[in-house]
């Protein structure tokens, strides 16, 4: 049984754990994380596997979630299995977590739990005004492990479902952001089928989210993802936001990492001081 977000710690007391040494790098880890301590008190580490990138966002979106983005309201939001499958055969290679294999049909409807579950709990959290018994309800969803690996494959269905819109919208020349362009110029995603085959059914077996994609999970939850990235430190790129130019009406979670691998969050936003 392992934590897959583990309780509060001084943010510096972390630092100087992870960072004793006197090399360049744990000098600008230290610099980093100080510079992330003048906003946040507190860091939770995100348990390491493929999945911390969808882990580190969900959680944070959660637990201060207080109300149900218009996306999951949709009547049609659950239908998405079924109408994207009447649409491309393809997707029947998609490859369920822990469940090679399975017959389409079976696929169709396991995915539409995932996405009903999704918006279940994120309607119950959102609905919890306590901020202590908010973030108690995140602590136990997030110990569930069937449930919150179900909520993993729902954001990744999620993704392509917007990639798959992204790429139609390019090819019927209507403007899309630029790292859709970026998405599918590469050798390995030159189309969303591409996308699911090579990248999609990996998430969290063989790999994580590669930065490009990390734009493409803003796009599908329309949230802004702002990442330090600690080993960017003094550069241009230090505090990123994905996508680089959010509309104005998304809301913010974020994000830590070292290495745009692995994901941490940081809390308790410090007060500001009174003049």
């Amino acid at each position: 049984y392992k934590l897959s977000v583990s309780p509060e710690m001084d943010i510096m007391e972390y630092c100087r754990k992870e960072w004793r040494g006197t090399t360049p790098v744990a000098k600008r880890m230290r610099k980093g994380y100080e510079a992330v301590a003048q906003k946040f008190a507190s860091i939770r580490r995100i348990r390491g596997d493929n999945y911390c990138a969808f882990r580190a966002t969900l959680f944070q979106a959660l637990s201060q979630a207080t109300q149900l983005p218009s996306w999951l309201q949709s009547e049609d939001f659950t239908m998405l299995p079924e109408n994207l499958l009447s649409k491309y055969d393809w997707i029947k290679q998609w490859q369920l977590k822990q469940k090679p294999g399975k017959k389409m049909a079976e696929i169709s409807d396991e995915i539409k739990e995932y996405l009903i579950l999704l918006r279940e709990k994120w309607k119950y959290i959102s609905e919890i005004k306590d901020p202590l018994k908010k973030q108690e309800a995140c602590d136990i969803l997030f110990k569930n492990e069937e449930e919150e690996y179900s909520l993993y494959e729902a954001l990744k269905f999620l993704m392509l479902n917007t990639a798959i819109e992204l790429y139609n919208a390019d090819k019927s020349g209507r403007r899309v952001p630029v790292f859709s362009w970026l998405l599918f110029a590469r050798d390995t995603s030159s189309n969303p089928y591409q996308l699911m085959h090579n990248h999609l059914n990996h998430i969290g077996h063989s790999g994580g989210l590669e930065q490009v994609e990390m734009f493409l999970l803003a796009y599908a939850l329309q949230y802004t993802i702002q990442v330090y990235r600690l080993y960017k430190y003094s550069t241009d790129e230090f505090i990123t936001l994905y996508p680089n130019d959010p509309e104005e009406d998304w809301p913010v979670v974020t994000l830590i990492t070292e290495d745009d691998r692995h994901y941490n969050i940081p809390v308790r936003m410090c007060q500001e001081t009174m003049l």
